[in-house]
């Protein structure tokens, strides 16, 4: 069978040529339904747009973090690095903002320097950047992805339902009922997962969740002391908190030293990510481990299997989440003998 032309896709598309080339080549301007329609004839046709990058690869992958201000990232960057080194791989570190004014901006970025292929950490994925991605023939895995991405994308998580629950089921059995919960950003999958898990864990254990004990943060130290700063500032405030993050976790550290409470005598506090910190912190903090590393290396090998043209086994992984138990939580004491608060 003869390689169907760009103008014989354009005809039946119905579109112009440089319509179907804008589709090929990723660029982010074309209509979501035009694209959606060339791209399926693209596929039906069996079009290959990616002949060139299979036959001579760079050497080079992205890996690209909605900000690298945080040593979650860095642990994630050691599980890809590790990866690399072993299949001498470079990898290309960059940050892009939810605030972006060019959304699409990091996707021409990489196209242009020739990637094989690229990991996305906690960001947004538009239609747009899919598109230009898949023009540019330049495979994609996402870690911990913040929104659902297209069920054709490999993406790398953790359980995070399972996280939240252990958790919560830890403090209830240490007699806590006045659980708190800071969780991250309302709009991100992995926060609400964590929220839903501690619900769970009140629910099952015939516990009602209190609105008012919920807050929502920015899975950094701001966020949590900011959050504990109304928590324990409530009429009846709480006896434990379960925080969405360790570095969030350190940030209700600071909101109870300031309010003359000790951990975990006055207050029990459990945080998630067991980042290398957490067992160095006073008290070294109970938390829910994330395998970091692992999901880190995990998405390399996938993206790998993808550069060489293999099938994936699975499109979607979850790696487990264990509960590392330390000196940040303790049986509550009695309310009558809580330390006043300054």
């Amino acid at each position: 069978m003869r390689k169907p032309t760009l103008a014989a896709i354009a005809a039946e598309a119905g579109v112009s040529l440089p319509t179907v080339s804008k589709v090929v080549n990723g660029r982010p301007d074309v209509a979501p339904s035009t694209r959606a329609r060339v791209e399926q004839l693209l596929d039906q046709h069996q079009y290959r747009r990616n002949g060139l990058r299979t036959q001579r690869r760079s050497g080079l992958i992205d890996l690209v973090f909605n900000g690298l201000d945080s040593p979650w990232a860095v642990e994630i960057l050691r599980g890809v690095e590790e990866w690399g080194a072993e299949l001498s791989i470079a990898i290309a570190v960059s940050s892009v903002r939810h605030d972006d004014a060019r959304p699409a901006s990091w996707t021409s970025a990489i196209a242009r320097h020739h990637s094989d292929g690229v990991i996305l950490v906690t960001s947004r994925l538009t239609p747009a950047q899919v598109g230009q991605l898949r023009g540019a023939g330049i495979p994609l895995v996402v870690i911990d992805p913040a929104n659902t991405p297209p069920p054709d994308i490999p993406s790398v998580g953790a359980t995070n339902w399972a996280g939240g629950l252990d958790a919560t089921e830890h403090l209830l059995s240490l007699g806590h009922r006045r659980i708190g919960a800071i969780t991250g950003p309302a709009d991100m999958l992995c926060s609400m997962a964590r929220l839903d898990g501690y619900r769970s864990g009140l629910e099952r254990a015939g516990v009602a969740a209190d609105p008012a004990l919920i807050r929502y943060g920015d899975f950094h130290h701001e966020g949590g002391f900011a959050r504990a700063v109304e928590l324990l500032g409530l009429a009846d405030p709480p006896t434990a908190i379960f925080a969405g993050s360790d570095q969030q976790a350190f940030g209700v550290y600071e909101a109870a030293r300031q309010r003359g409470l000790r951990i975990p005598d006055d207050l029990s506090v459990v945080g998630f990510d067991e980042l290398p910190v957490s067992r160095w912190a006073s008290p070294p903090l109970t938390t829910v481990r994330q395998p970091l590393a692992e999901m880190g290396s995990t998405a390399a090998q996938m993206l790998g299997e993808l550069i060489d043209g293999g099938p994936l086994r699975t499109n979607r992984v979850e790696l487990s989440t264990e509960l590392h138990i330390r000196d940040s939580t303790s049986v509550p004491r009695l309310r009558g003998s809580r330390k006043e608060a300054l």
